[in-house]
């Protein structure tokens, strides 16, 4: 499996940053290798492993790095080829992600939005569905 960087944002407004090679939209957790962050609950072997509750958190950013860019602001214009219905999601606190939902179900716990931005730091972001308060298709 390829190793991807996340950083999880939880419900309760906690932040890690890490890798994993183990997320999968099937199972209710993943693996972290942690990068930095405060909520550790296993460590294994020295290493930072936290196992992530998939319902604890708001969304899982898949990005490019861990730095990104904060003098970036979005531009939700972009056009991703493939990446399904436009999709406007708010967050419960308040947090709007704009993309590209290419497998919406309301039945599933959460779902991939490709950002509408091509400069994002953002490659694509899980959102858990619990964790909406409005997924408008646009």
């Amino acid at each position: 499996m390829a190793t991807n960087k996340i950083v999880a944002r939880f419900k309760d407004g906690t932040i890690i940053k890490g890798k994993t090679n183990n997320f999968s939209i099937r199972k209710a957790f993943f693996h972290l290798e942690q990068s930095s962050g405060k909520k550790v609950k296993v460590e294994i072997e020295k290493l930072k492993i936290v196992e992530i509750n998939i319902d604890d958190l708001k969304a899982a950013f898949f990005v490019k790095d861990f730095e990104g860019n904060k003098e970036h602001e979005d531009d939700d214009t972009d056009i991703v080829a493939g990446g399904g219905k436009k999709v406007e999601v708010q967050l419960v606190d308040g947090e709007i992600i704009t993309g590209f939902a290419l497998s919406y179900d309301p039945e599933r716990h959460g779902f991939f939005v490709v950002p509408a931005d091509a400069k994002s730091n953002n490659d694509r972001i899980f959102v858990i569905k619990s964790a909406t308060r409005k997924i408008t298709f646009l």
